[in-house]
C-alpha cells in the first residue's frame, strides 16, 4: 500500500570532453566517487569526488575534486577501449580499487603515504576480464575472466581460488521440479488420472540464446557473502548461473532457460536471484533460487514498441534491504516493489536529457541507505533519494474514507477501506493513465458531501477526477472534465521539460493544487486553480530544493506547507493563488536530525475529550528520521519508530518492538509517551512483527495497518474507541455513544462516569435516543460502582493533564451534587432512569429493571410494577411496550423479572406483598415443583387475611412480622411463646408498650433470658424494674456490681446475716480484681472492720486514706499497720523499677547490635548458612527455588523439604510461626520485632506505676521516712530518664517509603501460610511506628534535688 516518493535530486553533468563511465559511494562522507573514461577517442581516466557542501548547493563540474588521472591504454586487441567493470572505494583507508576489461586490477590512493604510489596496477589478467565484483563485506574480490575462469582475491590482491567454467559444472544439480503453483497440478474433477505426469511441464525449455544477448557474464554475491552467483554463456549455447560457495565449491547450477540474458542480481536477503527472460513479445524479470530451480516471475509491461526502444542491455540491481528491484532499461530506470507476490512499478526515472541512444551505465545503491541511489550515463549522474510514502485521503471526520491510493505503472489502485477492505494487490477500483504515475492526492476537505476530487500526477500530465464515495453500488472515479488534463510540455520549455523530475502532488485547499518537481539547480512549484471544468496554472516559481508539500487541517479550513531538504517547514504564501511568484513564505520550524516522512497538525484543535482544547498549543510538525528517531518539532518524542500517522486527538505510532502506541495530542511539552506495558495501559498494544501504519479512520474508530507480506488487517484500538465515545458524549449523542460501546464490548459505565453530572441531567435524552428497550435494559443491567474512568480506561483520557472539557458552572454543580446526594453510584443512575420512565406507561419494562439493577435489588418495587399492570386486567393485560414487535402479556413481564433476579427470591418478596396470584406466576416461571407450591397457595388462599399474613410471614421467617401479626390476632399466649422461641423480645416490647400487664410479663422473661446469656447487669436492671429486688440483688452480685447489689439487700431489707455474708462476698471478688480501694470501704462500711480496711487501704498505695480512717475512729494504736503497708510497698516499687531497669539496660544495646547487623549484613542478619550465593541466584521467594531454600526458609530456620509448596503454607505451619513470632526467641528474625514491643510494655509500665510512686514517696514522707522517699524517687526518676533516653533509638523511622511498600506488595503478593506471618513481622518492622508518650513524674521539693 506504500508508493515511492522522490525526496532528493540532484543532477550533476559531465564536464565538457569528459563520458561519465562509473561511480562508487563514499560511506564515509556520503559522496561519490565518480571515474570518467576511458572512450575511444581518449584514453585518459579521471577521478573525481562528487560531494554537495549543503542541500542547497546547486551541482556543477566546478563542484567536482581531482583525485587523479592517468592513461589506460586497451592492451586487448579486440576492444575498442578499455572499460571499468568496477568502481569500488574503501572509505577507511581513502582508497578506490577499479578493475578494467583490459585485465588490469588498479588502485588509486587519496592520502598515500611514505613510500606508497597514488595510482598503482596491483595486479593484471592476461586473457583479460569479463566480470569483477567485492564481496559485501569488502574482504573478497571474485573475477571472472575471457577464459573461462573464476578467481577470488583477497583485499591484499592475492589469489586464493582458481575456478575453470567447464561443462562438467552442469552435473552438479539434478533439478526436479514437482510443480508447485502450476495449473497443471491442481485438481480438475473426475479425470485428473487421465493428466499426464504433473512435474513434467508441457514444454522443455533448452536454454536458448536471446538475439539480443550481449555475451557477457555477471556476477552477484549474497547479501551475507557465504555465496556468489555467475552468470555466463556456456559452449556458445545457452546460459548458466552457478552458484560457488566462498571457498569456491560449486554449490548448484540453474535449470536451462530459454532467452536468459546476462543481467544478474542476487537479493540481499538471499532468497531469489533475480534475472532476466526475453520472449518474442515481452520480457519478464524471473527468480531462481540458490539451488538453480525457478522461483516465480514478472512482467516489464513493455509494448512491442517499448521492446525496441529501449527495451534492451537490461540490468538489475537490488538495493541493501531488499525492498526495491531497479531494472536499467535503455535511456531509463524503473524502480519495482513487492507486496503479496504481486510486483509493483512505483517508479521511472529517465536519463539525462532523455535520449534513447545513450545507455544506462550503472545503478549503485547506497550500501546503508537503502532508498538512495546514483544513476549513472555518459552524460552526468542523478543523485536520488526515495521514501516509502502511504498516498491517502483525508483522516478529519466526517470525511475520512480511507481512500489508499496504490501506484503500479500506469495504474492507480484505489480503494475506501472504510467502504471496502480489499486485500491488496486486488482494489476496488482501477485507473488506467496513458503514462506511468507518479503521485496522487485527495481533496482535503470535501465541499460536496458526495464528490471527492482526486489530483493525478504522471510523467506527462495532471488530471482530476472526481468519485462519488457514497454511490451504490460503487462507481469508478471519472474525469472532472475534458479540460481537467494538464500537458507539462506545453507548461515548460522544451529544454527545461526533459531535465525537470516530477516529484509530488497536493491539494492546497478545494480548489488549488501544488506540484513539485526538481529541475536542474532547485525545486519548482506549480501552483494550479481547479474549477468544475477546467484546471488552469496559476503561477510557478524557483524554490530551494524542497522534500515534499505537507497540508495541514486548520479552523479557517486547509493549509500548506513546504518541507525543504535541509530539515525546515515553510508555510505556502497566500500569494500562490493571485498569480504571483511567490509560493512559499516564513520557515516554520526546523528539525535537529534529518527527517524523511513529516505530518503537521494543529494542536489548537485537539480534542480533548471532544471540546477545544483551551490555549493556541500552535503548529507541531512530527518528523521520522531513516533511523527510526520521531520528532515533534525540536522533541524527541520516540527513537525506535517505523510508522507513524496523527489525527486531530492522537499522534499513533508503531515501535521496533512490535507496539502500537497513541499519544494524546497536546502542547509540545505535553506529549506523553506511554510506557511498553501493553498488558496494564490501552494506549499501547501488541502487533505482529513489522506491520506498518497506512490509515486512520477515526469516525469508526478503525486503524489500517499492513503485515510485512503485505496483507491488510484492520484493528479497533480502545484509544480510538473511547475518544468517539467521549466526544460523543460531549455533543450528547447517547445513541451514538451507546452503539460504540455495544459494538466494540466497552464497559458501558463510560456513558456515566465520563461526565456523570451531565449524564443524569440528560437521562431523559439517553431514553429517547436509545429508544429501543432492550438496549436501556442492557446499560442498566452492566452499571456497578466502579469508575471505569479512573480505573481501566483512565490511561486513555486526556483530562488529567488539560484540565477538564467542561465549564466551572458545570464541575460545581456536579461537585454539590456528588455532596449533596449519599447513595451509591448504580442507585442515583437507576432512581434517574425511573423518574422518567415513571412519566410513560410504555417503558415498564425498563421499569423493572431499574428497580431490579439496585445495589441491594428492590425486589419489591420490582413486583409492585408488575401488580399495578396486573391489577389493570387479571386475564391478559396487554401493556403499550414493545417486546420483540409483539404486544407483551402479564406473563411476559414476569419472565422478564425472573430473567433478571432469582426467581426464587422473587417468589418470597410476591408472598411478602401478600399477592397470591402474582406468587403463582413467580413460581410459574421458576424451577419449582408445583406439588410443592399449589398447596401451600391453595390453604394460604382459604384462611383470613390476618391468618394468611401470619402464615406467609412465618414461612419466609419474617419473624417480626408474623409476631405483629399474632399480636394483631389478641392471642396473647401464643404471641408471647413465639417471641420467647425467636427471642422478639424487643419486638414484643414495642407491640405492647401500651399495656403495662403484657409489658412486665414480657419484660420478666425478657430477664430471665439476660440472665441465662449472663448479661447480669441487664437482667438486674429489668428485675429491679420490675421490684424483684431478691433477683435484682443476685444479678447486681454476679455483675460485681457492689454498690447497687449492697442497695437492693439494704432495701429489701434482707436479715443481718445475709447482708455480711453478701459483702464479703464482694469485698472477695474486688480483692481478687485488685480493687482495694472498693474492698477496704465494703470492710470499713458494711462489715466494720478498721483493721482490714486499713490493710486494703495500703495495698492500693492509698496510704492517705489508710491514716484518714485510723484517726476518724480514734485508732492510732493500728498506725504501725501503715507503716508497715510503706515499708511492704517500698520494696514492692523498688524491686519494679529494678527489673525494669535491667530490662531495658539488656534490650536496647541488643536491639542496637541487631539493627547494625541487618545493615551491615543482611544475609547473615536474616540467618543464612554462610555459604556465597551467586549474583544470578534471586533471593525472592518463589515456588521454582530449589537450592538454599527461599529467603523467609532461611528466616526462620525451617527444615524439610526445601522449594515445595505443599506443607509451608498449612495453617499449622502458620500457627507454629505465630508461636515463634510471640516468643522472640534470640537469634531469629522474629527478635526485633519482640524486643521493640518489649521495650514498649515495659515504658507503659513505668507510666502506669508513677501514681503509686508519688503517692508511696508523700506517705513516706509524712511518716518520717524521707531517706527511703528519696531512694524511691530517685529510682522513679532514673527510669524516666533512661526511657526517655532509649525511645529515640528504639522507635526509629525507617527512611523506606510507605508508597514503596504498597507497590511491592501489590507486586509480589503477601504469601500465605507461615511465610505470611514472617511477611507480616517484615513489614511491621519496616513500618513508622508512633513512640509511646512518656509522662513526667513531679519530684517532692522536700526532698531535695
Amino acid at each position: 500500500m506504500r508508493n515511492l516518493r522522490n525526496s532528493h535530486r540532484r543532477v550533476l553533468r559531465s564536464p565538457e570532453g569528459l563520458c561519465l563511465t562509473a561511480s562508487a559511494w563514499d560511506v564515509a562522507t556520503d559522496s561519490l566517487i565518480c571515474a570518467f573514461g576511458p572512450t575511444e577517442d581518449d584514453v585518459l581516466i579521471h577521478l573525481k569526488r562528487w560531494k554537495l557542501k549543503d542541500d542547497s548547493s546547486k551541482p556543477s563540474p566546478d563542484s567536482l575534486s581531482h583525485i587523479a588521472s592517468w592513461d589506460a591504454p586497451c592492451p586487448l586487441p579486440n576492444l575498442d577501449c578499455d572499460k571499468i567493470l568496477s568502481l569500488h572505494y574503501f572509505s577507511e583507508s581513502f582508497l578506490s580499487c577499479l578493475i578494467l576489461a583490459g585485465g588490469d586490477i588498479m588502485v588509486v590512493r587519496e592520502q598515500p603515504q611514505y613510500g606508497e604510489e597514488k595510482i598503482e596496477i596491483v595486479g593484471s589478467v592476461d586473457a583479460g576480464i569479463s566480470a569483477a565484483v567485492w564481496s559485501p563485506d569488502g574482504e573478497l574480490l571474485a573475477i571472472s575472466t575471457c577464459a573461462d575462469t573464476l578467481l577470488y582475491m583477497t583485499r591484499d590482491f592475492e589469489n586464493v581460488v582458481d575456478i575453470n567454467l567447464s561443462p562438467d559444472d552442469l552435473k552438479a544439480s539434478k533439478h526436479v521440479s514437482v510443480g508447485w503453483g502450476k495449473s497443471e497440478t491442481q485438481f480438475k474433477g473426475k479425470r485428473a488420472r487421465l493428466l499426464r505426469d504433473p512435474t513434467m511441464p508441457e514444454k522443455v525449455d533448452q536454454g536458448n540464446l536471446s538475439q539480443y544477448d550481449r555475451k557477457e557474464t555477471s556476477l552477484s554475491w549474497r547479501g551475507d557473502g557465504a555465496y556468489i552467483a555467475v552468470n555466463s554463456i556456456l559452449a556458445e549455447s545457452r546460459r548458466v548461473v552457478r552458484v560457488y560457495s566462498r571457498e569456491g565449491t560449486l554449490d548448484s547450477v540453474s535449470e536451462p532457460v530459454d532467452g536468459l540474458e546476462g543481467a544478474l542480481s542476487w537479493r540481499p536477503l538471499g532468497n531469489l536471484l533475480s534475472g532476466v527472460q526475453r520472449h518474442d513479445d515481452s520480457i519478464d524479470i524471473v527468480f531462481f533460487e540458490r539451488n538453480g530451480l525457478r522461483h516465480g516471475q514478472f512482467d516489464l509491461r513493455l509494448t512491442k514498441e517499448e521492446l525496441h526502444n529501449f527495451g534492451v542491455n537490461i540490468e538489475l540491481r537490488w538495493n541493501a534491504d531488499s525492498t526495491i528491484l531497479a531494472v536499467c532499461l535503455e535511456d531509463r530506470v524503473q524502480l519495482w516493489t513487492m507486496g503479496n507476490y504481486h510486483y509493483y512499478l512505483k517508479a521511472e526515472v529517465s536519463l539525462l536529457l532523455g535520449s534513447a541512444n545513450r545507455k544506462t551505465v550503472s545503478v549503485v545503491w547506497h550500501p546503508e541507505l537503502a532508498l538512495r541511489l546514483a544513476i549513472v550515463d555518459k552524460s552526468g549522474l542523478q543523485r536520488l533519494e526515495y521514501s516509502f510514502h502511504v498516498s491517502s485521503g483525508p483522516t478529519s471526520p466526517p470525511f475520512d474514507y480511507g481512500i489508499i491510493g496504490v501506484v503500479d505503472g500506469k495504474r492507480l489502485k484505489l480503494t475506501s477501506l472504510r467502504l471496502a477492505n480489499v486485500p491488496p494487490p486486488m482494489a476496488l477500483h482501477e485507473i488506467v493513465l496513458t503514462s506511468n504515475i507518479i503521485d496522487f492526492a485527495v481533496a482535503n476537505v470535501i465541499s460536496d458531501s458526495r464528490n471527492t476530487r482526486l489530483a493525478i500526477l504522471d510523467q506527462e500530465s495532471l488530471t482530476i477526477y472526481q468519485w462519488d464515495v457514497k454511490a451504490k453500488p460503487f462507481k469508478p472515479p471519472v474525469v472532472l472534465a475534458l479540460k481537467s488534463v494538464v500537458r507539462f510540455h506545453s507548461v515548460l520549455a522544451e529544454e527545461s521539460y526533459k531535465d525537470n523530475m516530477l516529484q509530488q502532488i497536493a491539494w492546497s485547499d478545494p480548489e488549488h493544487i501544488i506540484v513539485l518537481s526538481s529541475h536542474r539547480h532547485s525545486s519548482i512549484l506549480f501552483s494550479f486553480r481547479v474549477s468544475s471544468s477546467s484546471v488552469s496554472l496559476v503561477c510557478s516559481t524557483e524554490a530551494p530544493f524542497m522534500q515534499a508539500i505537507l497540508t495541514m487541517q486548520e479552523k479557517g479550513g486547509p493549509k500548506a506547507f513546504c518541507f525543504a531538504s535541509e530539515g525546515s517547514v515553510y508555510e505556502e504564501s497566500k500569494k500562490a493563488h493571485k498569480n504571483q511568484s511567490q509560493v512559499i513564505s516564513g520557515r516554520l520550524i526546523k528539525f535537529p536530525a534529518d527527517v524523511t516522512n513529516v505530518k503537521l497538525v494543529d494542536a489548537s484543535l485537539a480534542l480533548v475529550e471532544g471540546s477545544v482544547q483551551r490555549g493556541s498549543a500552535g503548529t507541531i510538525a512530527f518528523g521520522l528520521s531513516r533511523g527510526g528517531s520521531l520528532f515533534a518539532n525540536e522533541r524527541l518524542v520516540a527513537k525506535d519508530c517505523t510508522s507513524f500517522l496523527v489525527t486531530a486527538t492522537h499522534l499513533i505510532f508503531t515501535t521496533t518492538k512490535h507496539l502500537l502506541k497513541f499519544v494524546h495530542m497536546a502542547p509540545l511539552g505535553d506529549l506523553e509517551v506511554p510506557p511498553d506495558t501493553p498488558e496494564s495501559d490501552e494506549r499501547c498494544r501488541s502487533i505482529e512483527r513489522g506491520a506498518v501504519l497506512i490509515t486512520v479512520m477515526p469516525n469508526i474508530f478503525a486503524l489500517v495497518l499492513q503485515m510485512p507480506r503485505g496483507n491488510l488487517e484492520t484493528v479497533y484500538p480502545r484509544a480510538l474507541v473511547l475518544a468517539g465515545i467521549r466526544q460523543n458524549l460531549n455533543r450528547r449523542k447517547y445513541r451514538a455513544a451507546f452503539l460504540t460501546c455495544r459494538n466494540h464490548r466497552v464497559d458501558m459505565n463510560i456513558l456515566y462516569d465520563h461526565s456523570p453530572y451531565e449524564f443524569l441531567s440528560s437521562v431523559s435524552s439517553f431514553v429517547e435516543q436509545v429508544c429501543k428497550v432492550e438496549h436501556v435494559d442492557l446499560f442498566l443491567s452492566q452499571l456497578r460502582e466502579e469508575d471505569v474512568s479512573k480505573t481501566m480506561y483512565k490511561e486513555t483520557s486526556n483530562l488529567q493533564k488539560s484540565g477538564s472539557a467542561f465549564d466551572a458552572d458545570a464541575v460545581e454543580q456536579a461537585t454539590e451534587l456528588s455532596l449533596a446526594v449519599t447513595l451509591s453510584k448504580v442507585n442515583k443512575i437507576c432512581d434517574a432512569f425511573l423518574n422518567v420512565l415513571r412519566t410513560s406507561s410504555a417503558n415498564i419494562q425498563n421499569t423493572i429493571t431499574a428497580h431490579v439493577c439496585k445495589i441491594p435489588p428492590d425486589l419489591e418495587s420490582a413486583l409492585l410494577e408488575v401488580a399495578k399492570v396486573q391489577s389493570m386486567n387479571n386475564v391478559l393485560i396487554i401493556i403499550a411496550l414493545k417486546f420483540d414487535e409483539q404486544p407483551i402479556q402479564v406473563d411476559r413481564v414476569v419472565e422478564h423479572i425472573c430473567f433478571l433476579a432469582d426467581a426464587n427470591k422473587l417468589y418470597d418478596n410476591a408472598l411478602g406483598l401478600y399477592n397470591l396470584e402474582l406468587a403463582l406466576l413467580v413460581a410459574q416461571q421458576s424451577q419449582k415443583d408445583p406439588r410443592e407450591y399449589l398447596p401451600f397457595l391453595q390453604s394460604l388462599q382459604e384462611m383470613p387475611s390476618s391468618q394468611r399474613q401470619y402464615a406467609i410471614n412465618n414461612s419466609l421467617k419474617r419473624y417480626n412480622k408474623a409476631l405483629m401479626n399474632l399480636y394483631d390476632l389478641k392471642v396473647f399466649d401464643e404471641f408471647k411463646d413465639y417471641a420467647i422461641k425467636h427471642t422478639l423480645y424487643k419486638d414484643a416490647l414495642q407491640c405492647c408498650r401500651y399495656n403495662e400487664e403484657e409489658t412486665n410479663s414480657i419484660i420478666r422473661v425478657y430477664a430471665e433470658y439476660l440472665q441465662r446469656e449472663s448479661k447480669h447487669k441487664e437482667a438486674g436492671i429489668a428485675f429491679e424494674y420490675l421490684d424483684d429486688r431478691d433477683s435484682a440483688t443476685e444479678a447486681y452480685c454476679q455483675a460485681r456490681m457492689w454498690r447497687e447489689s449492697l442497695s437492693c439487700a439494704t432495701s429489701i431489707p434482707l436479715p443481718k446475716s445475709q447482708i455480711i455474708s453478701l459483702a464479703k462476698t464482694l469485698a472477695d471478688y474486688l480483692v481478687e480484681s485488685k480493687d482495694f480501694q472498693s474492698a477496704a470501704i465494703i470492710h470499713l462500711d458494711y462489715l466494720h472492720d478498721i483493721d482490714t480496711a486499713v490493710r486494703l487501704f495500703c495495698k492500693g498505695y492509698s496510704f492517705v486514706d489508710a491514716s484518714r480512717v485510723l484517726g476518724l475512729h480514734q485508732r492510732m494504736d493500728l498506725i504501725e499497720i501503715v507503716d508497715m503497708g510503706l515499708m511492704e510497698g517500698m520494696g514492692s516499687m523498688t524491686e519494679t523499677l529494678a527489673e525494669c531497669k535491667g530490662q531495658l539496660n539488656a534490650q536496647v544495646p541488643r536491639l542496637r547490635e541487631l539493627r547494625i547487623k541487618k545493615m551491615e549484613e543482611p544475609i547473615a542478619f536474616f540467618g543464612s548458612d554462610g555459604t556465597d550465593i551467586p549474583d544470578n541466584v534471586s533471593l525472592a521467594p518463589t515456588d521454582a527455588s530449589t537450592t538454599g531454600g527461599s529467603l523467609f526458609t532461611r528466616y526462620t530456620d525451617r527444615t524439610g523439604t526445601i522449594g515445595t509448596n505443599v506443607t509451608r503454607q498449612t495453617s499449622r505451619n502458620r500457627r507454629r510461626e505465630e508461636r515463634k513470632r510471640a516468643r522472640g526467641k534470640k537469634g531469629s528474625v522474629y527478635e526485633e520485632e519482640y524486643l521493640v514491643h518489649s521495650i514498649g510494655r515495659l515504658i507503659g509500665k513505668v507510666n502506669g506505676i508513677g501514681d503509686d510512686v508519688g503517692r508511696l514517696v508523700v506517705g513516706l514522707t509524712r511518716r518520717g521516712m524521707r531517706e527511703r522517699a528519696k531512694a524511691v524517687e530517685g529510682a522513679m526518676m532514673e527510669m524516666v530518664c533512661l526511657c526517655r533516653a532509649s525511645i529515640s533509638e528504639v522507635f526509629q523511622n525507617e527512611t523506606r517509603d510507605e508508597n514503596n511498600l504498597v507497590k511491592e506488595e501489590e507486586d509480589t503478593g503477601r504469601p500465605k501460610g507461615g511465610d505470611g506471618v514472617l511477611w507480616d513481622s517484615i513489614e511491621e518492622t519496616q513500618s513508622r511506628k508512633e513512640a509511646p508518650p512518656i509522662k513526667d513524674f513531679p519530684r517532692l521539693s522536700l526532698l531535695g534535688s
